[in-house]
């Protein structure tokens, strides 16, 4: 979804929201417009859009656990709300306008509901634009502290600091496109002839300022949208690709925490990766009216619909990434939504997170403890067995300590009775300088 382009697509000829050659509100057919438009914005973009929606209230769902709770998973539930904001908007101004010129359904939408949101639902929807680029910068920018920089991600990739982060980026966004508010305003016709009254877009004053279009609208919009963002991703993402690369050319010397941190950081990418390219030609059209090259009008018209249609796609593919890189991610989605399949009531997988002490949403499976193990004391005389630090007080049996921290049903163990008083003795093994810097920046 553009800037400009926005809203030279509710103003300008041929469109839905066109401005006709006698400056009427009706709209002057154009059919293989009016085509290409129904199936980009009314087909397919209402249709990515819907699973869209769908796809990140199940992200905020399953990232809002109690067993998910991270900073960077907070902020992936912003990306997520925002995303889904953006989407609505989109739909609204883009997916159901995009039905009526080519089918002759939803008039009333068209004619009457549509231009009067739009002074409100422009702003909103460039605010969670602004909102969503900064927000993937951020989460970025946490991952790069904690692959990079793991020893200063304890005091700087905290909960609080996630929460305050996504605080000051929705400000940020609202105070930035505030002057869009003054952009739109509503013109109303009435037809004698047919006992009707349509409505639709036009620019203010305040608009066609040569100023503020040259000044606000393009090049503030391509510093602030494009050019500090993506470069800025670009220079990170750099950088964790090389710690990513590195790391895996050690894996086997790898901790657990720093392969669940290395594959959540490859998981980002392909997020970061997607926001490129579905960013890629809303930039270039932005790029070609800031330097007013010449484009004939259907060619503008087909890049505006086509660049909306990829914002649209960028803020609906999250939940794809989260399910095929995020493996704890994974196992919950199945866990709540296709619970009745393979998995049981009960078992490893528990949603609750009540007994499980994994709490990467890329694990890969890998179920060593990443705790301090404590001192325990088994004692076993003529077929008892006694746990001194414990609650286990067991005859004839023994209840050997569990390697791992997930194990909520290990088999009982027999051993033979002996006379004799037998010792053993499990002591703590302290985690490593790096493994502490993160034990507070763990994700899914």
């Amino acid at each position: 979804m553009k800037n400009s382009s926005l809203l030279d697509a509710i103003v300008t000829t041929p469109s839905p929201w066109s401005i006709g050659e006698n400056d009427s509100c009706i709209l002057e057919p154009d059919s293989s417009m009016d085509c290409y438009t129904f199936i980009m914005s009314g087909i397919v973009l209402n249709g990515i859009g819907l699973l869209g929606i769908l796809g990140n209230i199940i992200s905020m769902i399953i990232l809002s656990r109690p067993q998910m709770k991270s900073s960077i998973n907070y902020l992936l539930i912003g990306l997520a709300r925002v995303d889904t904001v953006l989407i609505i908007t989109s739909i609204l101004l883009f997916g159901l306008p995009g039905i009526y010129p080519y089918t002759g359904q939803m008039f009333t939408y068209f004619y009457v509901v549509y231009p009067h949101i739009v002074p409100v639902v422009f702003p909103l929807s460039m605010a969670t634009q602004t909102a969503s680029a900064y927000l993937t910068l951020t989460v970025t920018l946490e991952r790069f502290v904690a692959v990079c920089h793991p020893l200063r991600a304890r005091s700087l990739c905290t909960y609080g600091r996630a929460r305050a982060y996504v605080v000051v980026i929705i400000i940020f966004s609202f105070v930035y496109n505030f002057p869009k508010v003054f952009e739109a305003s509503v013109k109303s016709e009435w037809y004698e002839d047919k006992n009707l009254t349509v409505y639709c877009v036009r620019p203010t004053e305040f608009r066609t300022n040569d100023i503020y279009v040259n000044v606000y609208v393009h090049w503030c919009y391509l510093i602030f949208m494009y050019a500090l963002p993506f470069g800025s991703l670009a220079v990170l993402n750099a950088a964790i690709y090389k710690q990513v690369r590195k790391a895996n050319m050690e894996r086997q010397r790898l901790s657990r925490l720093q392969r669940r941190e290395i594959g959540l950081a490859t998981m980002l990418l392909f997020v970061v990766l997607v926001f490129f390219i579905c960013n890629l030609l809303p930039l270039v059209n932005n790029i070609i009216e800031s330097f007013h090259f010449n484009m004939d009008q259907t060619t503008k018209v087909h890049f505006i619909k086509t660049s909306n249609l990829l914002v649209t796609l960028n803020s609906s593919v999250n939940f794809i990434i989260y399910v095929i890189f995020g493996e704890k991610f994974k196992r919950l989605f199945l866990r709540l939504f296709c619970s009745h399949g393979f998995f049981s009531p009960t078992g490893r997988d528990s949603p609750d997170g009540a007994t499980t002490n994994d709490d990467s949403l890329v694990s890969n499976g890998d179920r060593q403890s990443l705790r301090l193990y404590r001192q325990s004391t088994s004692i076993s005389r003529n077929g008892t067995s006694i746990r001194m630090n414990g609650s286990d007080r067991r005859n004839g049996r023994v209840r050997m300590p569990s390697p791992g921290p997930c194990v909520y049903y290990p088999a009982n163990r027999r051993k033979k009775d002996i006379s004799n008083v037998t010792y053993t003795t499990q002591t703590s093994v302290p985690a490593s300088e790096w493994e502490q810097a993160n034990s507070n920046t763990t994700t899914f």
